[in-house]
This record gives structure tokens, sequence and C-alpha cells, in this order.
């Protein structure tokens, strides 16, 4: 009978010490262009990100958490959101989420910035397998030059999800909120370094 516990208890820990080496494989997906000096960048706006997950003021939350962080990180002076949401109707841009190049270098001259962030939210909000639900977050963000209209900087960042402990002990998850500023913060890290 002892045998059978010590077997099984192994053939357990192999089980999740191989979930997670996969967990730890995974890659993140960054681009940061090899010639641009960031140093350069002092002032950014962040543009309405686009939403495809099911909450209506997803978009509007996480663009807070991103002003307030990068705030936070004093890298950059970030442009109030009504600044920005002002220069868009002036500029009569159609979809703020995804600027063209042109209308990204009339941006930077109306509000003087010499980067815009757009972006978008795939997922946000409570996601369920079986009985199990916990809060989830993937976004993507690019850093764009207001001079040229180029892309200097992209990243992608996931945070929350039912992990391993949920499923075997139960749980929600963590709140919405700590999901979203740690997908952030992994955002900011993949852009500073």
């Amino acid at each position: 009978m002892q045998k059978f516990y010590s077997l099984r208890m192994f053939r357990v820990l192999a089980c999740l010490i191989f979930l997670c080496g996969l967990t730890a494989c995974a890659k993140e997906q960054v681009y940061h262009d090899p010639v641009m000096d960031f140093s350069m960048i002092t002032r950014v706006a962040i543009m309405p990100l686009a939403n495809y997950a099911n909450d209506q003021n997803a978009p509007d939350r996480v663009r807070d958490v991103l002003a307030t962080r990068l705030q936070a990180a004093g890298a950059f002076y970030v442009m109030p959101m009504g600044e920005v949401m002002r220069a868009v109707n002036r500029s009569q841009i159609r979809y703020p989420a995804a600027p063209s190049a042109e209308e990204i270098q009339k941006i930077g001259k109306l509000i003087d910035v010499e980067a815009v962030f757009t972006g978008g939210l795939r997922e946000y909000g409570t996601i369920r397998s079986g009985s199990v639900s916990a809060n989830s977050i993937s976004m993507s963000l690019q850093l764009i030059e207001t001079e040229t209209g180029k892309v200097i900087w992209t990243g992608t960042a996931t945070s929350g999800g039912i992990g391993w402990p949920d499923r075997l002990f139960g749980g929600g998850g963590r709140p919405m909120n700590e999901v979203t500023v740690e997908a952030v913060e992994s955002l900011l890290n993949q852009l500073f370094n």
C-alpha cells in the first residue's frame, strides 16, 4: 500500500514539473526597432484600444492602468486622455484604435508628442472551465513614432486564467484589476528591457 502511494505521488509530481516546464517555455512576442533611440521619447499619447472582448468598458479601464503605470515609471509624460480624444476628433480619425501613419503624424503635431501607443484587447474578463472560473486578460500594444508614423515597438501579454491550483483546489482566481496591472507591467518590462 505504501509503495502504491509513493508511485502515485511521484507521477503527480512528475506531471506538475512537466506542466510548469511547458509554461516556462512560452516565448514573449516583442519587437524593438534596433535603430530607434528610445531616450528621445519624452511625451506620449495613448489612443483608444481596439476591443475584441465582451466588456465594453474594458479598453478605458486598461488605458487608465497603462497611463498610470507609465506615469509611475517616470519614463514619459502621458498626455491626458481628454486632450488625446480632442485631437482625435479634430483630426477626424475614423478608427482611433488603428490610425494610419498620416493620422499618427497629424496627432503628433496637434498634441506635441513624439510617440503614440495603440493596441487591442483580445480577452478581458471571466473565463470558465467546468465549475472553475477566473479572470483573464490578453492584449497587445505598439508604440508608433509620430514623426514618421513607423512602429518602433510591439509587445503582447496575457495574465490570469485558470491554473492548475484553481483546478485542483477550486477558487475564483485573482481580481480583474490585479490581473490587468500584471499584464500592463509585463508589457512595460518588454518595452524598457
